[in-house]
């Protein structure tokens, strides 16, 4: 048993990840704090440049650990390196809040993209041993927020896609016990597209 099954397992029984925990900040302290923010990502967290990623409706735990890991190093990113060095941890939980309590918008998928893309999302593909995207992410793309799984529903399919191909080449590496990787590595050009196409419109 591979080691991306053998993670998946444990963080979809158990419901957790061990030493994940759950964000707790200031919606409303969240909402001033993210002032500077919202230059990228919107006031709302629906960002209108489609390579900046939407934060709205985001898990806020894996808001806080994205924010973190770009504080760190552990995910690379000058802007937003630069961006962090002055939040400390409270910071980081109250902007998280206040993005996650907002209600992120949903785009369009291609058509023509959808039954590939729905078929890998849905059941995976067992002869390359690919799980289904929605065990982790859920069948309506909200994620798991205790299991530290991000929500895709709404998300850019071009800030998406990049992060698929981000994953794939090793230029992000900040992944549950690499599951992220193991999984794209197995994935087409075609297919990554599609599931990026296909998530943007998933709710």
């Amino acid at each position: 048993m591979n080691k991306f099954v053998i993670a998946l397992i444990s963080a979809v029984v158990s419901g957790f990840i061990p030493n994940l925990v759950l964000a707790q900040g200031d919606a409303a302290a969240g909402q001033a704090k993210s002032a500077l923010c919202a230059s990228c990502h919107g006031a709302d967290g629906n960002s209108q440049l489609t390579i900046n990623p939407k934060l709205a409706g985001q898990n806020a735990s894996y808001m806080v650990k994205q924010l973190k890991d770009f504080k760190s190093g552990a995910r690379p990113g000058a802007t937003m390196a630069a961006m962090v060095l002055s939040l400390d941890e409270q910071d980081m939980e109250d902007i998280a809040a206040w993005y996650s309590s907002q209600e992120v918008t949903i785009g369009g998928a291609d058509p023509e993209l959808l039954e590939l893309a729905q078929s890998l999302y849905r059941s995976g593909n067992s002869e390359i041993g690919v799980a289904a995207c929605s065990a982790c992410h859920s069948p309506t793309g909200k994620g798991n927020a205790p299991a530290g799984f991000p929500a895709l529903s709404g998300q850019h399919s071009a800030y998406t896609l990049l992060q698929l191909k981000d994953f794939r080449a090793g230029v992000r590496q900040n992944d549950q016990s690499g599951m992220m990787q193991t999984v794209v590595e197995r994935l087409t050009d075609k297919e990554l597209e599609a599931l990026a196409n296909y998530v943007s419109g998933l709710n």
